[in-house]
């Protein structure tokens, strides 16, 4: 499981007192607990698929910080952003190659899906659970429909 996994991870930042990797996890552990609390379920652990969603939301969220920065002219907060992105991906399950996900794509698209752009998306997004960027599909499926 990602989120006891990350558990573990804080107590060997903790215990090695690395003090960016200790902040990271522990929000990343006050994320999943936001979650549990407002789904109602805060005695239990998250399944890894929701555990996904959200380490996917939060490394967007970093993302798009450290670009913000870089506008603002922060170039050292930006970099602390990207770092704590790099940190989250780890917990985060292998990215698709662009050739498996076009494979994925026609794969979906000869299943009967139909041409609608968004049922399409919304198959390759089920079928690949967390494995390819929705940008990335979309420009897929998108380029797809166009032939």
């Amino acid at each position: 499981m990602i989120e006891a996994r990350i558990e573990r991870d804080l107590k060997s930042a903790m215990l090695a007192r690395d003090k960016d990797k200790i902040e990271t996890l522990r929000g990343i552990k006050s994320v999943f607990l936001y979650a549990k609390v407002a789904a109602g379920t805060r005695g239990s652990e998250l399944s890894d698929e929701e555990a996904v969603k959200l380490l996917q939301k939060e490394a967007k969220r970093r993302e798009e910080s450290a670009e913000l920065y870089k506008q603002g002219g922060e170039s050292s907060r930006a970099e602390k952003e990207l770092s704590e992105k790099k940190l989250i991906e780890i917990y985060l399950p292998a990215k698709l190659s662009e050739v498996e996900l076009v494979n994925i794509v026609e794969e979906v698209m000869l299943s009967n899906v139909g041409t609608n752009m968004g049922q399409v998306i919304d198959a390759v997004k089920t079928k690949t659970a967390g494995t390819a960027d929705g940008a990335d599909i979309a420009r897929i499926v998108k380029a797809k429909l166009e032939k």
